[in-house]
């Protein structure tokens, strides 16, 4: 099965091959990761054994039952179950577990199983407060686009040219913010489940910050923002929308949490990676929030308005998804900087 090796190891679940007793033949890299064991140590390996102990004394009697449903040549696959594994350091962990069944002349050959483990934080809870919170910040713009869109149709030829032009603005202002929300929703869910895709392709990152920062300009008048980026700064290869979003999320929580003026935006070479950096001009961040400030629903102690509280969260399970890290650094009444890296990658290493 060598013909499939770079598919195996690119899916986004822990995959192993079963022979039909149920014994490892083959594990993907993530499996590795996900059980704490090298391939050697899987392969040739039972995989019930890998069951906890409660998990096992419950589904032995199911698995003898699969066992014999199997024989069927009408049986294609084992619907996703819950359950729970042993790893190497003698915790365990809740998976769903799925099996597709591959068949030759109508007999088993291989078993190809799937182990999804669960997301932390991604239970319903924390769903029902994800959405309740995205459907509370749609409210204001969805309210001021249909306030707006609802005078134009009423008044439009009682309105001046200039009254006209400032609800458009709004209303487009307001539907820039729907789409954002929307975004973040769905990046939520794809980060949570592992599923995000990103498109990338050669971004000039200086130029991508200069039309990001004039857009933001155009929406908020009172931002000020200058830029400081070395001499042919390179081109990375990222996906241009997902860093628009990232860095439109340090900008604007700069300007909500500090100021709008004094916001510098700047870009550094480093070893195999570059560096940008969002510096503000504010109280700074207390040394007790530093550690919290890119969890979910996070909120300063400062109780100052802050929106969602998940632009942090999803920025950095952006810029970690191109393979790079965010970070901040800040100082009471000087200011904070938030900075995020991005690996360089040259030419040739894209065509291997």
């Amino acid at each position: 099965m060598e013909h499939i090796d770079d598919v195996f190891e690119i899916l986004p679940y822990a995959l192993v091959f079963l022979n039909p007793n149920l014994y490892i033949f083959k594990a993907n890299k993530k499996a590795t990761i996900l059980f704490g064991r090298t391939a050697g140590e899987l392969e040739g390996s039972f995989f019930i054994d890998y069951l906890s102990e409660s998990s096992r004394s419950a589904c032995v009697a199911k698995f003898d039952a699969w066992q014999k449903n199997v024989a069927l040549s009408t049986v294609k696959e084992m619907p996703e179950k819950e359950l729970f594994i042993k790893l190497a350091n003698g915790k365990e962990m809740k998976v769903f577990l799925s099996f597709i069944y591959k068949r030759i002349d109508g007999n088993l050959s291989y078993i190809l199983g799937s182990l999804r483990p669960q997301i932390r934080g991604a239970n319903s809870e924390s769903g029902i407060e994800i959405v309740a919170t995205v459907s509370h910040e749609l409210r204001s713009p969805l309210t001021s686009i249909k306030g707006y869109s609802t005078l134009l149709l009423a008044r439009w030829d009682r309105l001046r040219d200039d009254q006209k032009q400032m609800m458009l603005q709004q209303i487009n202002h307001d539907a820039d913010r729907v789409t954002r929300l929307i975004t973040e929703l769905l990046d939520i869910t794809r980060l949570q489940l592992g599923r995000l895709v990103l498109h990338k392709r050669m971004v000039d990152i200086e130029l991508l910050v200069v039309t990001t920062v004039e857009k933001l300009q155009f929406e908020h008048p009172e931002l000020e923002v200058s830029l400081s980026f070395p001499d042919e700064f390179p081109t990375i290869y990222s996906d241009p929308d997902k860093l628009v979003q990232i860095i439109t999320n340090l900008i604007e929580n700069a300007s909500k949490y500090a100021s709008p003026k004094g916001i510098v935006i700047s870009g550094e070479v480093l070893i195999n990676e570059v560096q940008i950096s969002v510096k503000d001009q504010g109280m700074g961040i207390p040394k007790q929030d530093l550690p919290k400030v890119f969890n979910k629903f996070f909120h300063h102690s400062d109780g100052k308005p802050s929106g969602s509280g998940l632009g942090l969260w999803i920025s950095r399970g952006l810029v970690e998804a191109h393979g790079g890290k965010l970070t901040v650094v800040s100082e009471l009444n000087i200011g904070s900087i938030f900075s995020f890296t991005l690996p360089v990658t040259y030419i040739g290493e894209l065509d291997e």
